[in-house]
């Protein structure tokens, strides 16, 4: 059998777990809160709660997903995710008043139940809600989008210096983060597939609070690149040979800059910034190396 068929035998397989988990859990809480006599309600009001706060769910996602994988296409990606992001909060919003008004349980005798159970509960959804109001924030600030591609640095950590040859004479920073196409934003998670192909999901709690660097707004980057020249070789003649064979290449959109960055006893070490095509940093840099490497030697065998 193939890798795909046993993908789409897998799938139902976990929805339908997912759901059977899901029922117990409601059960034994219906159980728990008619055996307390919180709720004025028979086992079989119970059972029909049960039905009723399962099939919310489940219709809820059903259109969500709908709407996503038939208007992604037509009304872009980002705008689909939105819309079915809020088609989730929506649906799951009356699912649970409808739960509550099954029962006969207003709000305000919900939020008042308190009590032991009350904190229990309260602390064990602290995150699933910090999540769920994450998600809502970053769909109406906007701070990116479905398609877009991010890099996430958490607030908490600062700049990293580098500690590893030949970096360690560096005054370079390391900004530690994730780096990815956004693919969907949910209530609790934003999937993101990093650019070693890793799928990565960030709850939305810790996004909220994280630095997001954008990469895709104009299409370009600066694309810094250091290189060792030997003291025999004229400064003046490197950096102005450098920039006429860099600026040749096909992906530079300006006139590079260089200019001379630190010198050892026996090298100094330049630094090319040059504005490039693309997102990605590590072709661009890859070229430019190689016709530094080659103007280098060209001026050496002189």
């Amino acid at each position: 059998m193939s890798e795909s068929m046993n993908q789409k035998i897998r799938k139902p397989i976990r929805v339908i777990t997912d759901l059977v988990i899901l029922v117990m859990v409601i059960a034994v809480i219906a159980y728990m809160l008619t055996s307390l006599h919180l709720v004025p309600v028979s086992y079989s009001s119970v059972f029909y709660g049960v039905v009723a706060i399962i099939s919310g769910l489940a219709i809820t996602t059903i259109i969500s997903k709908a709407v996503y994988d038939g208007m992604s296409k037509s009304v872009g990606a980002h705008n689909a995710a939105s819309l079915s992001f809020i088609i989730k909060v929506v649906g799951y919003t009356l699912t649970l008043l409808i739960f509550f008004s099954y029962f006969k349980i207003g709000l305000g005798a919900a939020l008042a139940a308190g009590g032991f159970s009350g904190l229990i509960i309260g602390l064990a959804s602290q995150n699933v809600l910090s999540n769920i109001f994450g998600g809502i924030m970053i769909l109406v600030t906007r701070p990116f989008k479905v398609d877009d591609r991010i890099t996430v640095s958490t607030w908490q950590y600062g700049l990293d210096a580098p500690a590893y040859p030949p970096k360690f004479w560096s005054n370079d920073f390391i900004i530690p983060g994730y780096t990815g196409i956004v693919k969907n934003i949910s209530l609790i998670y934003t999937y993101i597939t990093t650019d070693d192909n890793t799928p990565l999901r960030i709850p939305n709690s810790i996004l909220v609070q994280a630095a997001i660097f954008v990469q895709n707004g104009s299409g370009a980057r600066v694309v810094r690149t250091k290189y060792e020249i030997p003291k025999s070789v004229d400064p003046d003649d490197a950096i102005n040979n450098i920039k006429k064979s860099v600026k040749k290449l096909k992906f530079i959109k300006s006139d590079p800059s260089i200019r001379i960055l630190e010198s050892t006893l026996n090298t100094y070490i330049i630094v090319i910034e040059a504005l490039c095509e693309g997102q990605y940093e590590e072709i661009p840099r890859s070229e430019i190396i190689k016709e530094t490497m080659k103007t280098v030697n060209s001026l050496i065998n002189k």
